[in-house]
């Protein structure tokens, strides 16, 4: 390939960086490894202090922008040693500036994009060339507002690129296999389900515990499968006899069934001679219970419900306690917890560095390699880079990302139904003779 092929960016002479959401192990090595590809180009790297909080808020005579208080100017000594260290070395928070834009026309109202315009307007007054966006699902919405606000500005005003590097460990990303931190995140996890199915055996007792995944049921599946629970239950298993009935339009989560189907666990296994287990539930089960149960919690700048405040988990394991013994006549300790924060900033997978790592190097490729706009980095098979446009990842009318579900019936999913225990009453997957645990 000629060097004119491979240089199609060279324009590119200072990118922005910028991490938002929550924070994701391996952040570092996303972080480092794009750096130091622009830096030993001899271009300049940017980056943002605590996601958007600052670039929004920026006003040329108000709120200006400083060295070390709103952002650093990476060197390579910053960088040295970063790649496998925890947490996030400019920050993150959940700041919102596409917040009140719901459809591509209000790209064009002064009232909607205030707080964008001031984004737009601080990286343009900083002479940022390329914007490197990492982060979710809104973040990669906010990296779009920005993509195509400025498609709506007069052809003579200034432009940066935008490309964006997906994160979350809940791994329920379109347009990419694996996403940076989830292995970290299951492995933490499931540790931690090791040890009270250990407490479990020990004292003859449950626990059921919340794990993180808000849409998708990726991270508590992985968690109950290296963990070695005996069930698990996300939003996608909410079918059939776990729908409230009257809600099958818009399904909502019959807490009675859900309480009904672990006792049918409790006692089947106590059947079989063992009196303990684990049970994982995914957090996004609180946001599919009834709305008179969420309507009055809290919500983050994005909409989204405030999980933790419900703590399903404990909820559920009260719930079982008591049906258990109305049904049996027998008391069990059952004992509801939530697991996640202590997994966000944990040292990262060795796999989860060579994904981040390749993901900021692609960051660097998409821009100057491939003169991309407007594109998230992926990473598909055996680490291979590829580029997809933002268009097949946006949905036109609402502007919004699609999460990314478990199949019902895939092998993934069928991979976790097999090896949980097998009650009387649930029948309808895998055949095939197991040692039970």
């Amino acid at each position: 390939m000629s060097t004119a092929q491979t240089r199609k960016g060279d324009h590119v002479k200072r990118v922005g960086m910028i991490f938002s959401g929550g924070p994701a192990p391996a952040a570092n090595a996303v972080i480092s490894a794009a750096a130091i590809s622009f830096l030993e180009d001899g271009r300049e790297v940017i980056g943002f202090f605590h996601g958007y909080s600052n670039l929004q808020d920026y006003h040329p005579v108000t709120h200006r922008l400083l060295p070390d208080e709103h952002y650093r100017i990476f060197t390579d000594k910053d960088l040295s040693g970063l790649r496998n260290s925890r947490g996030i070395v400019i920050g993150t928070a959940r700041a919102n500036p596409g917040k009140g834009i719901d459809k591509l026309e209000d790209l064009k109202d002064q009232a909607k994009t205030e707080r964008l315009r001031n984004v737009y307007n601080a990286l343009v007054d900083l002479e940022i060339d390329a914007l490197i966006s990492i982060g979710g699902d809104d973040t990669l919405k906010t990296a779009n507002f920005l993509y195509e606000y400025q498609r709506t500005l007069p052809k003579e005003a200034r432009r940066f690129q935008v490309v964006h590097l997906p994160k979350t460990i809940d791994n329920d990303y379109r347009g990419i296999d694996f996403t940076f931190g989830f292995f970290t995140a299951v492995d933490v996890m499931a540790k931690e389900i090791q040890n009270l199915r250990a407490d479990a055996i020990a004292t003859s007792s449950y626990f059921i515990v919340e794990t993180m995944g808000r849409k998708a049921g990726w991270l508590s599946y992985g968690v109950a499968i290296a963990g070695e629970a005996n069930l698990v239950l996300a939003g996608e298993d909410v079918t059939g006899a776990l729908v409230l009935p009257g809600t099958e339009a818009d399904p909502r989560l019959s807490l009675d069934a859900l309480v009904e189907r672990i006792v049918d666990l409790i006692i089947t296994r106590e059947r079989r001679g063992k009196h303990y287990g684990t049970v994982v539930l995914a957090e996004g089960l609180s946001e599919m219970l009834p709305d008179s149960q969420i309507k009055d919690l809290p919500r983050d700048e994005h909409g989204h419900l405030s999980l933790a405040r419900i703590d399903i988990g404990k909820l559920v394991a009260e719930r079982v306690t008591k049906r258990l013994a109305e049904k049996s006549g027998r008391k069990k300790k059952v004992t509801g917890l939530q697991l996640g924060y202590e997994s966000r900033c944990a040292p990262p997978h060795a796999f989860d560095v060579m994904l981040g790592s390749q993901l900021g190097i692609g960051a660097y490729r998409a821009l100057v390699e491939e003169n991309h706009d407007g594109h998230m980095v992926s990473v598909i098979g055996q680490l291979e880079l590829s580029y997809v446009p933002f268009k097949e990842l946006i949905n036109p009318q609402t502007m919004k990302t699609e999460v990314r579900l478990i199949e019902s019936g895939s092998d993934y999913h069928r991979l976790a139904r097999f090896l949980e225990t097998r009650t009387d009453k649930i029948t309808d997957w895998s055949p095939g003779r197991r040692q039970e645990r």
